[in-house]
């Protein structure tokens, strides 16, 4: 299984800092990714749905450490490199050394950030991009 395609989009808040959408072997998309700053790092949320109870349950998710490992690599390595394209028209980022990548491997092929110009949009902006944007081209 390979992630063929990353999207990314960036959101100026305390905690939530993006939403993502991968597509597996080219066949399978996955939306509403989270990248969230936690107080030892960022991390990534899985798409959830809340419960009758008020509680959230994943409603897509990797079934082992390894996978959730390789998925989480791929996204924040992903969201890294959007940031460096954001900050990379400033002559300033352009002296300071590159964060991680992401590793793309065979098939890797993300496009290393959005490339939409969403830089500052309010949540609800974002996400009815987002949500418009959900059926793109994948083939």
């Amino acid at each position: 299984m390979e992630i063929t395609e990353v999207r990314v989009f960036p959101i100026e808040e305390e905690k939530l800092k993006a939403f993502v959408s991968i597509v597996l072997d080219r066949c399978f998309m996955v939306n509403d990714i989270k990248v969230i700053q936690g107080k030892d790092g960022l991390f990534i949320s899985m798409p959830s749905r809340k419960k009758r109870n008020g509680e959230f349950k994943d409603v897509a998710h990797p079934l082992n450490n390894e996978t959730r490992r390789w998925v989480e690599d791929r996204i924040l390595g992903e969201y890294r490199a959007a940031l460096e394209g954001r900050t990379s028209e400033r002559p300033a980022a352009a002296e300071t050394a590159p964060g991680p990548t992401a590793s793309d491997g065979p098939g890797g092929g993300g496009d290393g950030g959005n490339g939409s110009g969403e830089e500052g949009l309010s949540l609800e902006e974002v996400e009815r991009r987002h949500l418009n944007d959900s059926f793109w081209g994948v083939g």
